[in-house]
């Protein structure tokens, strides 16, 4: 039996166990001929022990329009600003600053995020966290 071929690869980021039809779904999945109400029954049944996170799924999108996904870590601003209770990041982050992260919180973050990044080196994966902090006016202490 040959094997399918990829049409394509999407990434999107959805509230988990809440995803809906509705945009970015709907018209991501729809132009690729996938059935969304099943990606969005799914993703939901899968994602709903994280419910209140924001978990990227990766949907890889077949010719024969099935498809299969995975789910990742949240991103490394969601666990940012889980790890300091903050709502959102700075509107001007060079100017203005919404919290701080020791440097023991940004090895937490990078250390469960780690499986995510394409390194393997815990100070390459820390420096990444510490970068994605200072763009949301975070600062490192």
């Amino acid at each position: 039996m040959a094997a399918i071929k990829i049409k394509t690869v999407v990434k999107l980021n959805l509230k988990a166990g809440e995803a809906t039809p509705a945009p970015p779904v709907g018209p991501t999945l729809g132009q690729h001929g996938v059935a969304i109400m099943d990606f969005v029954k799914a993703y939901n049944e899968r994602t709903q022990d994280k419910k209140g996170q924001v978990i990227p799924a990766e949907i890889t999108i077949y010719e024969n329009r099935t498809f299969t996904f995975t789910t990742k870590l949240p991103p490394v601003s969601e666990l940012i600003k889980k790890q300091i209770g903050l709502e959102k990041g700075a509107k001007t982050s060079g100017l203005e600053t919404v919290g701080t992260l020791t440097r023991a919180q940004v090895e937490t973050i990078a250390r469960e995020k780690m499986q995510d990044f394409n390194t393997k080196s815990l100070e390459s994966a820390m420096k990444t966290v510490m970068g994605t902090a200072r763009s949301m006016g975070v600062k490192i202490s």
